[in-house]
């Protein structure tokens, strides 16, 4: 789950990707001290890598954020130090991208690059969200994005959620829905993000059948009006 240097999480707006990228990067720097994300949403305004800067930064992790990020600029101005990333492979990299296959094309800015590595890319699904709630509508859109950014999607990742009212029957339920889609599009799930709040007990969740890795998260973004208050998933 944590074998790539290069790291791309993209996924529809509302699969909660940025969750999963940010708590992805406070894994990894627990695995490298050299360890950096680059925040490359491109339209959502609220839900971002920036918005918790400071922390990740606290715990070692590098951010980088395009001069367009928390503003009203409309034509990205890409910072030099993506380059620096890219070209210094002592650090471990995750790029969250936003913004669909728009955002995706953005990132196609440094495909070259980025073929270069052994990179991993995946693909964000929450099938609580209207567009990627079916096998169809998930196969649409992942076509869309790697068309878009150049870079062929290397897995799917499970970030199935209502927040504090999942249970394990939307985990199943996802389950079923995205093991059908990865089996079509010939690419493995990568693993399951899980808030810690809700799931601590590994072995409970095999039990229910949720199995392979996964990724216990902490609520990490939450939306301007939640800021500055005590959250509860």
């Amino acid at each position: 789950m944590f074998s790539k240097r290069i790291n791309i999480f993209t996924g529809h707006f509302g699969s909660g990707k940025t969750e999963v990228a940010v708590n992805y990067a406070l894994k990894l720097s627990e695995m490298s001290n050299r360890t950096a994300i680059v925040d490359f949403d491109i339209v959502n305004p609220y839900f971002r890598t920036m918005d918790v800067k400071e922390y990740l930064e606290n715990k070692g992790v590098w951010v980088i954020a395009p001069a367009y990020a928390n503003t009203n600029v409309d034509v990205p101005a890409l910072p030099p130090e993506i380059n620096t990333l890219l070209e210094n492979k002592d650090y471990r990299v995750v790029f969250d991208v936003g913004g669909d296959d728009l955002g995706a094309t953005a990132l196609s800015r440094y495909k070259e690059e980025i073929l270069q590595e052994d990179y991993g890319h995946f693909f964000v699904v929450n099938i609580k969200r209207l567009m990627t709630n079916t096998v169809e509508k998930i196969e649409e859109m992942f076509f869309a994005i790697e068309k878009s950014s150049g870079l062929k999607i290397k897995g799917i990742v499970n970030n199935t959620n209502l927040l504090g009212a999942t249970t394990v029957y939307d985990l199943l339920e996802s389950k079923e829905v995205i093991e059908k889609a990865a089996l079509k599009l010939g690419v493995p799930v990568m693993f399951t993000s899980i808030l810690s709040t809700l799931f601590k007990d590994t072995e409970s969740l095999e039990y229910a059948g949720i199995t392979g890795d996964i990724l216990y998260m902490e609520k990490m973004i939450h939306l301007p009006w939640e800021k500055g208050r005590i959250f509860f998933p």
